[in-house]
């Protein structure tokens, strides 16, 4: 290769490195595997080197992701470069020398920057391009694991990553209900959820910070105790844990352990709960690795190790295509088990379309598979490269016709019949939950599953499981205790409240208080709610004509009409006793705010219907009484309430009511 075609393939590489790393950076989504990107990244380094070309849009010669535009932009105290990175574990002892060290995980999340003045968080700044960064100080109270005040009252600055654990990105996505795509991976999870503007969503997803670096304690003039915690990097991370900090999983090495240290860090990752590519090695003297100074783009005082994939050849048996709610449906990879990290490997997502044509793929052919960054199975490459796949022209479960779509380069499978089962997830997912049938154990991945394989298509096929026993067991992530869990979660639902099935139903507009109002109404009677016409419904407090005109479109619909049928051929509905007046009897209740001595919304509201009350999710005219523990506040349901004259009570003013 002559200089000329390597400036070519430079910019080439480029082009395809800034593309991948803008989705992933801003856009939270993947075009490539870390492996791909790590390989064409090195041959571009190793091209520029050679030739000495050096572009200035080069990531060799960047780091990091440009700062979004919807958060204010802050300028970091001192530049945060990337560091230097080997794969190979001599290459790290040789690094380290006769020096002291400190080895770490290398977590994989959001880099964030935590400045404290007078003990109290003054701001929190993601990495953004090493220089400047968005200012997400809002969300950081939504961590679950930072100190917003600590006994330290000087000056502080120091750096930690962002990341959600590996349990409960599974939780998040296996409780997902907008019908979205599911999350690729925690580490674009977590931008996504903290580079936002609502601390609600940062909250939800239960964010945490692991603090590996302090950038700077005090002033100019450091005190005695300072210059004692910024002697050794180990006394700094014990420091910032005395203070509260969750701080970076670490072990002191030398050249005589350094090498049994990253064994146990290699056995230990594959059970670890938090994402990691990598760990870091560090000087602990601090002063020595200052005195090193930087290269243009790296610290010489640290150096980052990757892991070195595991690979292995096996053979390619079948590509299966996997619908997914939104109607894509992906492309997984079955091949002859393999042994990779300690486990059995049999199967891997190939993403889309254009990554198989990539990498040239059929059935039959000889692949080479790893884990990326010993967790995830990938397919590495393709040894035979026969090219012989077939993209499916009809949907595995609904055998409409399928359409492949282009967005950016990137080919993807869709099925786009609306009446898919598979896009039926989200109203599954409502029939099993808590306030509806109550199935305990039934995830939305379980449903998935379900779905793809034929076994339910409508909400009475949950309660015949049992003709499938032999196939559930069988299949990945069950067996008989699990098979068992599920049909004894089912049948305990069998016999319910009338209210449990109304909502359960899916009907629009129709809630857990609109259904218990109207099962109470038709006096647990399914059928007088079948039957009843919008004059009826409309005659029923809280139930306008809107919802009635719901309820009765839903009910005089065929196919609801088939699927109420089946469902309550499966159900024994219970009559809920009544009794004499109770102190509530014909009063409504609105609930906003936070609650203090009920767990719960839910716990309250069973409080008030035990009492023979009902609540309602807005004020009304019809509202007895709005709970909300601040009085005064300026919330829109106060407003309301104060210009229809409801009066607004506390929880110990309603426990008054009750007594």
């Amino acid at each position: 290769m002559n200089k000329t075609e390597a400036k070519k393939r430079i910019e080439e590489l480029n082009k395809i490195l800034l593309a991948a790393s803008e989705a992933y950076y801003n856009e939270d989504r993947e075009i490539m595997s870390n492996f791909e990107y790590d390989k064409l990244y090195d041959e571009l380094k190793e091209l520029e080197d050679k030739f000495d070309i050096h572009m200035s849009n080069s990531l060799t010669q960047n780091v990091g992701y440009k700062a979004a535009e919807f958060l204010p932009k802050v300028r970091h105290e001192k530049p945060m470069l990337s560091l230097d990175k080997t794969k190979d574990r001599e290459v790290l002892k040789d690094f380290l020398g006769d020096k002291d060290g400190v080895l770490s995980y290398k977590l994989d999340g959001l880099t964030i920057v935590l400045s404290y003045e007078n003990g109290e968080l003054k701001q929190g700044v993601t990495r953004g391009n090493g220089e400047i960064g968005e200012d997400v100080s809002n969300n950081i109270p939504a961590f679950t694991n930072v100190p917003m005040k600590i006994s330290y009252k000087g000056h502080l600055v120091l750096r930690g990553e962002a990341i959600i654990s590996y349990s409960d990105f599974k939780k998040i996505n296996d409780e997902m209900s907008d019908g979205l795509e599911k999350y690729k991976n925690p580490r674009n999870l977590c931008s996504g959820s903290v580079r936002q503007l609502d601390p609600n969503i940062t909250k939800k997803r239960n964010v945490k910070l692991v603090i590996f670096s302090l950038v700077e304690i005090g002033g100019d003039k450091k005190t005695k105790e300072e210059e004692k915690v910024n002697a050794t990097y180990e006394s700094q991370l014990n420091f910032l844990d005395d203070l509260g900090f969750e701080t970076v999983i670490h072990k002191p090495v030398n050249k005589n352990n350094i090498l049994d240290t990253i064994e146990w860090y290699a056995k230990d990752v594959v059970t670890n709960d938090y994402p990691s590519d990598g760990l870091v090695l560090m000087f602990n003297d601090i002063k020595y690795g200052l005195s090193l100074g930087n290269t243009s783009k790296f610290p010489r005082n640290a150096l980052a190790f990757k892991w070195q994939d595991e690979t292995a050849e096996t053979t390619l048996r079948e590509i299966e295509w996997s619908p997914s709610r939104t109607g894509l449906i992906n492309p997984v990879a079955i091949f002859d088990t393999v042994e990779l990290e300690g486990t059995n490997v049999s199967r891997a997502s190939l993403h889309n379309i254009s990554i198989m044509e990539e990498l040239k793929l059929g059935i039959g052919d000889k692949i080479k598979v790893f884990k990326a960054n010993m967790i995830i199975p990938q397919v590495e490459e393709n040894l035979t490269k026969s090219n012989s796949f077939k993209v499916p022209k009809t949907c595995p479960v609904c055998g409409s016709k399928t359409v492949v779509k282009d967005n950016d380069g990137v080919k993807t499978l869709f099925c786009e019949n609306p009446d898919c089962p598979i896009k039926n997830i989200k109203g599954f997912e409502n029939f099993v939950s808590r306030n509806c049938m109550n199935i305990e154990g039934i995830s939305i991945a379980t449903i998935e599953t379900f779905i793809e394989k034929g076994f339910i298509k409508e909400y009475a096929d949950l309660y015949k499981l049992e003709k499938h026993k032999e196939k559930i067991i069988e299949m990945d992530g069950f067996g008989e205790k699990s098979y068992n869990n599920i049909i004894d979660a089912v049948n305990n639902s069998r016999e319910t409240e009338c209210y449990r099935v109304i909502n359960s139903l899916g009907i629009l507009g129709i809630g857990t208080a609109n259904a218990k109002i109207l099962a109470r109404h038709f006096n647990d009677d399914i059928e007088a709610l079948r039957k009843a016409d919008e004059e009826i419904l409309t005659g029923i407090d809280e139930i306008g004509p809107v919802l009635a005109k719901s309820i009765r479109d839903y009910f005089t619909d065929k196919k609801n009409i088939k699927v109420v049928d089946d469902l309550l051929k499966e159900l024994k509905i219970k009559k809920v006793k009544k009794t004499g007046k109770q102190k509530l009897e014909g009063m409504t209740f609105v609930i906003t705010g936070s609650l203090e001595n009920y767990a719960n919304r839910d716990e309250l509201v069973k409080v008030i219907e035990d009492n023979g009350g009902k609540t309602a999710s807005s004020v009304s005219k019809n509202t007895n009484y709005l709970i909300n523990n601040d009085i005064n506040s300026n919330s829109s349901k106060n407003k309301k309430a104060k210009e229809l004259g409801v009066k607004i009570i506390s929880e110990s003013d309603f426990n008054s009511l009750i007594k």
